[in-house]
């Protein structure tokens, strides 16, 4: 097939917009190196604010980039799937290479 369906175009539009920030990148770098970071960790890594972190991380959410999973009063993040791994791999790589 030589054209995307419009709802694919749509989607790869969200994620790589999703993959546009640096803020982002920073937090999906650290949960595809570690299994899986509470809010806080990330703030003090991407160097903001806990409140400036959740709201990165809700986008994600939103873009099935990254999953939550509640213990008690902490909430950890993980990456979605292995799918979102080799997505920082292949980017890194190619971005080393130029």
């Amino acid at each position: 097939q030589r054209s995307l369906a419009e709802d694919t175009v749509e989607g790869l539009s969200r994620l790589f917009s999703a993959l546009s920030d640096p803020t982002r990148l920073r937090i999906l770098h650290a949960l595809s190196v570690t299994h899986e970071l509470c809010v806080c960790d990330l703030a003090v890594i991407a160097n903001l604010s806990v409140s400036a972190v959740s709201h990165q991380l809700r986008l994600l959410r939103d873009r099935n980039l990254v999953r939550a999973r509640r213990d008690g009063r902490m909430v950890y993040y993980s990456l979605a799937d292995e799918h979102v791994r080799d997505l920082m791999a292949v980017g890194t790589d190619h971005t080393r290479e130029g």
